[in-house]
């Protein structure tokens, strides 16, 4: 089954679409004209300048330009995660970019050499995609935990003290917080791994439905897709919320 190819009619078309969701928040008085208006042409405008960069990328098929289309993305993830965190943490940017650094390279590693083996192993068909995956829901994974880890720091300074003063390490006073925070950030995915197939169709099964490959294939490429996710975004929390516990507490052992 051949892909059905959308041409510029076809999109101005759809955004038809839009303009009727727009034309019911001013007759409901939503207030939401502006923000799907400014959302719609975002979304036009990133995703044909992701398009054509990608396609630059995949014509060149270089390992160094497939690494620095990855490194820019890992970059930009690291920065929306940061900039979701409203409290101010000393190296929060570096931490959370080398946790993400780190789990999507061992996820990336392991699928390449165990599963896919694809030739070369920088194929910007897999690997782009794959890291784009990876980057995006352990960027979600490491906000939701930094913003829980830190709200719980905040509103628990006189517990944490406590501890430290009866002799608690700082991890130690830390350590339920930090799992709470995890645990947190693990919830979207889990839910997704319950209802997948039931309730939810996700979009790289439904997306590879559409591009004509064979139901079962697809949903095979969901299930690794779906473990990669859960694996690198276990990992990138475990990082940050490590990472971001050493940094709440000065040389003496006090909280900041």
């Amino acid at each position: 089954m051949d892909l059905i190819q959308l041409n510029p009619t076809d999109l101005v078309v759809s955004l038809g679409l839009i303009v009727v969701a727009i034309g019911l928040s001013a007759t409901q008085k939503l207030g939401l004209e502006w923000s799907i208006a400014r959302g719609t042409i975002q979304t036009i405008v990133q995703l044909l300048v992701v398009g054509y960069f990608l396609a630059a990328a995949f014509e060149f098929n270089n390992p160094w330009a497939v690494l620095l289309v990855v490194a820019i993305m890992l970059t930009i993830a690291a920065i929306v995660a940061r900039n979701r965190v409203n409290q101010r943490i000393p190296q929060i940017l570096p931490i959370v970019w080398l946790s993400l650094l780190i789990s999507t390279t061992l996820t990336l590693v392991y699928i390449n050499l165990l599963v896919l083996q694809p030739k070369p192993w920088y194929e910007p068909q897999y690997f782009i995609p794959l890291a784009g995956i990876l980057l995006g829901n352990a960027m979600n994974g490491a906000a939701i935990a930094l913003e829980r880890l830190t709200s719980s720091l905040n509103s628990n300074r006189l517990e944490i003290e406590t501890h430290l003063s009866l002799g608690a390490t700082p991890q130690q006073s830390v350590a339920l917080y930090r799992k709470e925070a995890i645990k947190a950030a693990m919830i979207p995915n889990l839910n997704t791994m319950l209802v997948v197939g039931v309730v939810t169709l996700p979009g790289t099964f439904t997306g590879q439905l559409l591009s004509g490959v064979y139901p079962l294939n697809a949903a095979l490429y969901q299930m690794l897709i779906l473990f990669i996710q859960l694996f690198a975004t276990l990992m990138t929390t475990f990082l940050v919320t490590q990472g971001i516990s050493r940094q709440v507490f000065n040389s003496a052992e006090q909280l900041i």
